[in-house]
């Protein structure tokens, strides 16, 4: 407070000093520079003097704490350019974001030269430029995100990659993973992309050789590989038996089959789907007393209702034998329509005409099944129930086309001439 009082002081007092100078007299000051002339009071001429020494002041003021040094000047100058980029890759971020595919794009271009992370620049550029379905220019994209960071390689290997399967190049991008996996052989990511492309290249046995890697690695969760796994498989089995079926019969051989079937990891071969799927090649091949072992072996500690149908259409060596072991297991499944169909057919098979007939007859009223209606209603037919045949087939007829309720003329009685 002390020395506010005096400063105030000190400048009432030269205020009245320089009033009262003023008044007595007011000087003169010329100043004469080449063609220039300036002229002014003293009082005037000094008060300019004191705002330019109070600029000067000033302005080395400012030099003093910046302290410009050449360097200084190039810092704040980059300093400056880094946070252009910054807001750059920011709203460019977020133009990719909202789908604007074209302003995201130059945004990002523009901000990757001072941008921290120039990698993430250019990988969301190639992401931006993809989406409106320019390769090339994704392609130069990608290539300048490897060129702006060391060891990006497997990011803008996997980014490409994933840009290729999704423009549906798939041989490109299996190019691309496999080169990945040299560098990187146990790399999760790389392998499930590579999983992916040979799914889209339906190259079954490249995908089979693969699955344990993948188990291994923990690529995939244990029910998305389940399903894969049972995918692949089938897939293989396909395979192998339509190159057979290409084959004149006399000239096929099942060794193929056979070790593709040995190559079926533990859990695969107590598939039902699986085990149906080769039980049913063997018997097209001409195998069938090998399929009905196969069977009868499987069901014997796994039941499955897909599997005993395809065991009623099978024709093993021994009918008979056949026969017994498909009642056996009718004591422990004694409503078990699947079950039920199969001993009808298989009774067909040992002529037993008249059990073959109640089997069906009975799996069609626990459960009404097409299947087992066809069946009954050739069977009818056969035996001279023509009548119970027709009605059958027409109430097949009539349920699988789902026609409504409607009413229908009578029958006519005609005597005489039949009709025409």
């Amino acid at each position: 407070m002390r020395a506010l009082l005096i400063v105030l002081f000190v400048a009432v007092l030269a205020g009245t000093l320089l009033s009262l100078g003023m008044a007595e007299d007011p000087g003169y000051i010329r100043i004469s520079i080449g063609s220039w002339l300036i002229e002014t009071n003293f009082w005037v001429g000094m008060s300019l003097v004191v705002l330019a020494a109070l600029a000067l002041h000033w302005l080395l003021g400012l030099v003093r704490g910046l302290r410009l040094s050449p360097g200084a000047m190039g810092q704040w100058w980059r300093n400056s350019g880094r946070r252009r980029a910054q807001r750059r890759t920011t709203q460019g971020l977020l133009e990719l974001a909202e789908g604007n595919w074209g302003r995201a794009r130059k945004l990002l271009e523009q901000g990757a030269g001072n941008a921290e992370t120039p990698l993430i620049n250019y990988l969301s550029a190639a992401e931006a430029a993809h989406q409106q379905g320019d390769q090339e220019e994704a392609d130069r994209f990608l290539r300048l995100a490897w060129e702006s960071t060391a060891g990006s390689d497997l990011a803008v290997g996997l980014t490409q990659a994933r840009l290729q399967l999704n423009a549906g190049r798939n041989e490109q991008a299996l190019a691309t993973l496999l080169r990945l996996r040299r560098n990187s052989p146990n790399h999760p990511h790389v392998m499930r992309q590579l999983a992916n492309v040979y799914r889209n290249l339906e190259d079954w046995q490249a995908l089979s050789e693969l699955l344990p890697e993948l188990r291994r690695q923990a690529a995939l969760d244990e029910s998305s590989l389940t399903v894969l796994e049972q995918e692949v498989w089938l897939n293989v089995l396909d395979q192998a038996a339509e190159r057979l079926e290409r084959q004149p019969p006399e000239q096929r051989n099942l060794d193929h089959l056979d070790r593709v079937w040995d190559q079926l990891p533990p859990p695969r071969r107590n598939d039902e789907s699986v085990v149906h799927h080769y039980a049913n090649h063997l018997a097209r091949l001409g195998a069938e007393s090998r399929a009905e072992s196969l069977l009868r072996k499987v069901l014997r500690h796994s039941w499955s209702d897909l599997l005993i149908n395809l065991y009623g259409r099978i024709q093993g060596p021994r009918e008979d034998e056949q026969l017994l072991a498909a009642e056996g297991w009718l004591k422990e499944r004694p409503n078990n329509p699947e079950l039920l169909l199969a001993l009808g057919r298989i009774s067909l098979r040992n002529r037993l005409w008249g059990k073959a007939r109640e089997y069906l007859e009975t799996s069609l009223g626990v459960r009404h099944s097409q299947e087992t209606a066809a069946e009954l209603c050739r069977l009818y037919a056969h035996l001279g129930r023509y009548e119970d045949s027709v009605r059958l087939l027409r109430q097949g007829v009539l349920e699988h086309h789902g026609l409504p309720r409607l009413p229908m003329p009578e029958p006519r009685r005609r005597s005489g001439a039949p009709a025409r």
